[in-house]
């Protein structure tokens, strides 16, 4: 007679799963971070907009006449007026910057600001760093790459930027072509470390300077590719079914007939 195998019994060292949430404490909880992760960026958002268009209105109010401000004619002041000017006077000097006048007067006033000596240098690294970042052309911080630091076996992101100098290329140690990269710190990536490395010791990933700032403002809680919808649903979804849960132990169980 064949025995039936016995069935494998499982594994008592797995820990027990997690208990569904249950109680209108646990469906309070799942409401209020669902309605905060939908919430919650939009206020910042609005939060550093509204920040950013006042800075810039204080700015620029000043220079504007008063007869030519809205709270002049208006019983309140307008937002973003300041910031309009801001544009058009940028977008203004930007044409005549392009022209031949424009041109020779940025000429004279670079001539002029290159005799000086601490203004000097201040003046040609800022252009410097402006013409890389807006002018388009350049490769600089679009591309991304892990190196280990800062032990070995730790890895962090950088942001790739230029081949060094030929004065600090010839001085750089051993025979490998370097480059520069800036390591953003988090959560404040506009702070971090600037150094030299080797590219061989670069591993280049395929990710966007955004994602990467991302994910170094959220610490590695928000992974490049992770969609907010997908979690905003599957909060919802926790929270409808400790809803069904909660409905089904408050019903009366049917009597049992003998």
């Amino acid at each position: 007679m064949n025995r039936e195998p016995s069935p494998i019994e499982p594994d008592t060292d797995l820990p027990p799963p997690p208990e569904a949430p249950h109680g209108l404490l646990a469906r309070f909880r799942n409401y209020f971070l669902t309605g905060l992760i939908v919430a919650g960026p939009i206020a910042i958002t609005f939060y550093l907009t509204w920040w950013f268009v006042t800075w810039v209105d204080g700015i620029v109010r000043p220079f504007i006449p008063l007869a030519y401000r809205p709270e002049t004619y208006l019983p309140f002041g307008l937002p973003g007026a300041g910031l309009i000017v801001a544009v058009f006077a940028l977008t203004l000097l930007g044409f005549l910057a392009a022209n031949l006048i424009g041109r020779t007067l940025v000429d004279l006033g670079e001539r002029l600001l290159g005799r000086m000596p601490v203004v000097r240098a201040i003046y040609r690294g800022l252009k410097q760093v402006f013409e890389t970042l807006f002018s388009g052309q350049g490769s600089s911080f679009r591309r991304v790459g892990l190196v280990e630091f800062p032990a070995p076996g730790m890895w962090s992101i950088v942001l790739i930027s230029q081949l060094p100098s030929v004065e600090i290329a010839n001085k750089l140690p051993g025979q490998d072509e370097h480059i520069s990269v800036f390591l953003p710190c988090a959560p404040n990536p506009t702070t971090g470390f600037f150094f030299y490395v080797p590219k061989s010791k670069i591993v280049e990933v395929q990710m966007s300077a955004e994602d990467a700032a991302t994910l170094i403002m959220s610490c590695g809680v928000v992974q490049p590719g992770s969609d907010g919808q997908k979690k905003i649903a599957a909060m919802a979804e926790m929270a409808n079914a400790a809803r069904v849960a909660n409905t089904a132990a408050a019903r009366p169980e049917p009597a049992k007939v003998d």
